[in-house]
């Protein structure tokens, strides 16, 4: 395996007891992402990618065991660190998103099948970043139980360089702290307006350059 492959997943450590750890944890994630990439949806779309294209991941894996199973996807990503796994995975999205610019649309919603009637929580509700150019998420955020998602989108803005971007959000995004939060990151807002709201909303902070939309 190439050192640029293992660089990508550099900062993910392997959760795995050691008696566990028969698959390699750097291509068991490259094949997991390549399988997202293609549409893939959840464990076993991984494993059958993987066998399925296995002669083409032999040209750059070792895959010393073979192909691993959805079970030991499943277990792999229940024990990952979700943290450090985001921060790789947004790392990689900035460099397919480096040379991309346009229009960024900031939009929530609530993740299928993530609520749980048994222990009565409810479903994850993400607010994320959408590349149109290319059709690319490029951050996400999980927005809190006890909060909304006008607080998180200066969060996700936090993870983004969109410097010279439009970023568009829906009337709920329509107040003076969000328009702030995206003119502190040098880009411009396109933010619906409806009929009711207080008459201060209409004036709206701009970016010091006076581009603001």
């Amino acid at each position: 395996m190439s050192g640029e492959f293992s660089h990508i997943f550099e900062g993910v450590e392997d959760p795995r007891r050691s008696n566990a750890t028969r698959h390699d944890l750097h291509e068991m994630l490259m094949i997991a992402l390549l399988c997202t990439l293609c549409g893939g949806e959840g464990c076993c779309d991984m494993a059958l990618f993987g066998r399925s294209k296995e002669p083409f991941l032999r040209k750059f894996m070792r895959l010393e065991h073979g192909i691993p199973s959805h079970d030991a996807f499943s277990d792999l990503f229940k024990a990952l660190d979700p943290v450090s796994f985001q921060q790789v995975m947004q790392r990689l999205v900035e460099r397919f998103a480096g040379e991309l610019e346009g229009v960024v649309a900031i939009d929530g919603k609530c993740l299928r099948r993530s609520f749980c009637r048994a222990s009565g929580k409810s479903p994850l509700h993400l607010v994320q970043a959408f590349c149109s150019q290319s059709s690319l998420v490029l951050g996400q955020i999980a927005v809190d139980e006890k909060s909304n998602e006008i607080t998180a989108l200066p969060k996700l803005l936090e993870l983004l360089d969109i410097k010279g971007w439009i970023v568009t959000a829906d009337a709920m995004h329509t107040q003076r702290d969000s328009a702030k939060a995206i003119c502190s990151k040098g880009a411009d807002y396109v933010l619906a307006l409806k009929g009711n709201p207080p008459l201060g909303h209409v004036n709206m902070p701009c970016r010091a350059a006076g581009n603001a939309l």
